[in-house]
């Protein structure tokens, strides 16, 4: 980061010279030009005077909106395969998010392990097949086009009975796989 700029960018927004801003901090015009052309660096006792006279503060100043990233390629994807298994994390890095989209293929007679009891939530797709969603030791069927939903409070798992393979997205609020 150039602090020049940036603390250019900042006066700019206040619609205010170089000249007020340095009457205001008891600075000189040629210092604050200086420091806006990267030829000086202030102290930080210094900036600090000069973003409050600017209205903000450090935090304000030195905090870098990053681009959010929106959409992720499939070669992007993390894949799993294991024992009748195909995992497959359709958002990178999701672990750091509120929730986590996995995209989860299971062979016949397939099951995914039992996930001990946690806070958040689940939810579910299924795109393929059908699939058991076991809570509680207590089966619900969901086929192609349905979708389940459940609180993780209870030991839970799927499970393919079916003759084909399933397939389904899978959301874990936080994330969990």
């Amino acid at each position: 980061m150039e602090l020049g700029s940036r603390l250019k960018e900042f006066r700019l927004r206040k619609n205010l010279t170089q000249e007020e801003l340095a009457d205001r901090c008891e600075l000189t015009k040629g210092y604050i030009s200086q420091l806006e052309n990267d030829l000086t660096s202030p102290s930080i006792a210094t900036l600090v005077d000069l973003l409050n006279a600017l209205g903000s503060n450090l935090s304000d100043f030195f905090h870098e909106e990053t681009e959010q990233k929106i959409v992720f390629p499939a070669e992007e994807y993390i894949d799993k395969r294991s024992e009748g298994m195909f995992w497959q994390w359709v958002i990178p890095n999701a672990q750091k998010n509120m929730m986590e989209p996995v995209l989860v293929e299971l062979e016949p007679g397939a099951a995914t392990g039992v996930d001990f009891p946690h806070e958040g939530e689940e939810f579910g797709f299924v795109l393929e097949g059908k699939i058991d969603i076991v809570c509680a030791g207590k089966a619900h069927r969901a086929k192609k086009g349905e979708s389940f939903y459940f609180k993780a409070d209870t030991e839970h798992s799927i499970v393919n009975k079916g003759k084909g393979k399933a397939k389904f997205l899978w959301i874990s609020t936080p994330p969990n796989f």
